[in-house]
């Protein structure tokens, strides 16, 4: 027995001494990661406020210059992979409502046949899945084993409630979720994947393939790993650290924080503004402050989830309102009033209107103007979502007020988000100071949420500054902390200028050449966001395949050319590339985009999503559109004739761009002349 208990009190020793030498290895390993780490900053830091400094005397834009003394790749190693390079100076649009233009045109309606063939295909996937349900829980029950009673335990979720997910979505799974890596910018790296088992599980090649990035909320392309905007965040860290340490009414109030709210209540033309770290919150967490039981919430019918669920939680009575019709917002709210609230048929304690800027599945821009025509006469509360369209539209990146050039103070209250066009995260509530006041004692996330983190207000003002052209403004400068540094171009509103014209520019002539190819697009004109409308589940999977692999699109006998060397990631980069090259083939890079169906949109309307950016070239919308021409003739797509002035081939779209970006869309438009 001794002898047991000297081994036994000898195994502990050995253990506790392996655990000690394995805690001093790892820590050695760590302080040795830690002084390298420390060492590269101490080299770089005084390289990086050197170009700051340098590139604010010239007053050109900079990059930190590696241990050579040249420009830094970016992290792939291609030199415009995050943003395009495009000197065209005709290439340029002002993103300006113009009562002349058509929004939505009659030819934008799918045919009856159409409408009964997609109806039909689901019919006959659900019909067909029920079938295999029933075969299956006989002849197969291993397979069913997680939707049945199972040693008397219940399922967790029945056979019916999982069919859409089991039957319908999973046969085309493999076009949602994509893994990606990297800078969602121009392009994107994407992680090739196969599936063995009918899209259950996908398992990893360890393959990569970049490929242009159509499926980003990157409108101003700010989504970089390098430029003055990361330099300063990356300056910001080392004076901030990564977080600000707890909640706003705790110990996490940053001056950061109220730098920033200056600052985007003077972008936005109102008194004051808040920010809160999560977008979604935003919306979920201030409409409970503002409304509660005795109020009459009025909604759009496509509003975004993160409203709401605001709505639900503040307790108000909710009505919808057909989407985009202000004659239903109208008779809804004569209703309304004229009832009052129910069963005492007393007056609303106050009326608040939900609606958004850019709807972001559908592409339409609210009708502001006739809104506030309503606001006047009702005497309503109006609060806009401009998530999607601050940053996208107007000719100063305002959103619907600088879009349609009415008064931001007509609006009670501006909400928005820095996900999109910032490059950052979390949101924002602006309006006048005794209401967003009231909001900053009653709004959950300002109470119990975490104060936003130093890099992501760092990254907001960055891309303000520019936006705005504080270095125009007599104080603007006063708005950013002054260890910022930026080249003077930079705060004269030259970049934010430039992506803002290079985004209309972007948007209007996709949604044009889309258009005079013979495809649905719904939505605006002038709308980042531009949908084409598919209707039948199964080309969900057809379209997200052959964007992703052009060679597809092609006769098995042409499939060859596109393996050609001429056509690798590098050709992405080139600036003015010819849309031909070596044997006349085209330009073929893989190209991601997003399909949407149900539930996130009505059973019919099945669709891609095309976001475009700054980012882009006019290159790549050529490259988006010569796919989808072809994909389009390949899976009957085109269901249009192109609309006032008839189809145009793909050439000719491609060569008239300038001409089809401004284009009214109500006119003819002349046959280019080659």
């Amino acid at each position: 027995m001794s002898d047991f208990s000297s081994l036994v009190v000898e195994f502990f020793d050995h253990l506790s001494c392996a655990r000690t030498e394995h805690v001093r290895g790892v820590r050695a390993l760590v302080s040795a990661e830690i002084r390298l780490i420390s060492a590269h900053l101490t080299c770089i830091r005084p390289h990086l406020l050197e170009s700051v400094s340098s590139a604010k005397t010239m007053g050109v834009p900079h990059t930190p210059p590696d241990a050579a003394g040249g420009a830094l790749p970016s992290k792939t190693g291609l030199q415009h992979s995050e943003f395009g390079l495009c000197k065209n100076e005709a290439y340029r649009w002002t993103s300006k409502y113009d009562e002349s233009r058509l929004e939505v045109s009659e030819e934008d309606s799918p045919s009856y046949l159409t409408v009964l063939s997609t109806y039909l295909t689901y019919i006959v996937l659900i019909l067909y899945g029920h079938l295999r349900d029933f075969l299956g829980r006989r002849f197969y029950p291993q397979d069913f084993s997680h939707l049945r009673e199972n040693n008397g335990y219940a399922a967790l979720n029945s056979d019916f409630d999982s069919f859409f997910t089991r039957r319908l979505k999973m046969r085309i799974d493999d076009c949602f979720e994509r893994p990606v890596t990297g800078v969602c910018g121009r392009t994107v790296m994407t992680l090739e994947r196969i599936t063995r088992n009918y899209n259950r599980t996908f398992e990893l090649t360890g393959n990569t393939r970049r490929a242009l990035n159509i499926s980003a909320y990157n409108y101003l392309g700010f989504a970089q790993s390098h430029g003055e905007c990361a330099d300063n965040v990356d300056i910001g860290l080392s004076l901030y650290g990564l977080s600000s340490g707890g909640t706003r009414l705790g110990a996490g109030m940053l001056d950061l924080q109220r730098q920033g709210e200056r600052m985007v209540a003077r972008y936005l033309n109102q008194e004051d503004a808040m920010l809160i770290s999560m977008g979604f919150a935003t919306n979920s967490t201030t409409i409970p402050a503002i409304a509660g039981p005795g109020t009459l919430i009025l909604s759009d019918e496509l509003n975004h989830t993160s409203l709401r669920a605001g709505v639900r939680m503040s307790g108000a009575s909710i009505r919808t309102f057909k989407h985009g019709s202000i004659d239903a917002l109208e008779s809804l709210l004569r209703e309304c009033i004229s009832q009052g609230l129910p069963r005492t048929h007393r007056p609303w304690k106050k009326i608040v209107l939900l609606i958004e800027g850019l709807y972001s599945m559908e592409g339409t821009i609210v009708d502001l103007p006739r809104v506030l025509e309503l606001k006047k006469k009702y005497k309503f509360y109006l609060y806009v979502d401009e998530a999607h369209s601050i940053g996208a539209l107007g000719p100063h990146g305002g959103g619907v007020c600088d879009y349609f050039g009415v008064d931001p103070s007509l609006v009670d209250i501006h909400m928005g988000t820095f996900t999109k066009s910032f490059g950052a995260v979390g949101g924002y509530v602006a309006g006048k100071k005794e209401i967003i006041d009231s909001i900053r004692r009653y709004n959950y996330s300002n109470v119990f949420g975490e104060t936003m983190a130093p890099p992501v207000l760092v990254q907001i003002m960055s891309t303000l500054a520019t936006i705005m052209s504080v270095g125009k403004i007599p104080d603007g400068r006063a708005l950013l902390p002054p260890w910022m540094q930026f080249s003077e171009p930079f705060l004269a509103g030259v970049e934010g200028r430039h992506r803002l014209e290079r985004l209309a520019f972007n948007a209007r002539y996709l949604n044009h050449g889309l258009r005079k190819l013979g495809f649905i697009i719904w939505g605006s004109r002038d709308s980042p966001v531009v949908p084409l409308l598919l209707f039948q589940p199964g080309k969900m999977k057809l379209f997200s395949s052959f964007m992703l692999d052009r060679g597809l699109a092609l006769p098995p006998s042409q499939r060859w050319k596109t393996e050609d060397d001429a056509w690798n990631t590098a050709t992405l980069e080139t600036p003015n590339l010819s849309h031909t090259g070596p044997h006349g083939v085209r330009r073929r890079p893989p190209i991601v985009v997003v399909v949407v169906a149900y539930p996130a949109t009505p059973l019919i309307s099945t669709r891609v999503r095309f976001c475009v950016s700054a980012a882009h070239t006019k290159e790549d919308i050529d490259d988006v559109l010569v796919a989808c021409d072809e994909i389009g003739s390949a899976i009957c797509l085109k269901y249009t004739d192109g609309g006032p002035g008839g189809r145009w081939s793909i050439d000719k779209i491609l060569s008239h761009a300038t001409d089809l970006v401004a284009w009214n869309g109500i006119d003819p438009l002349p046959e280019p002349k080659d």
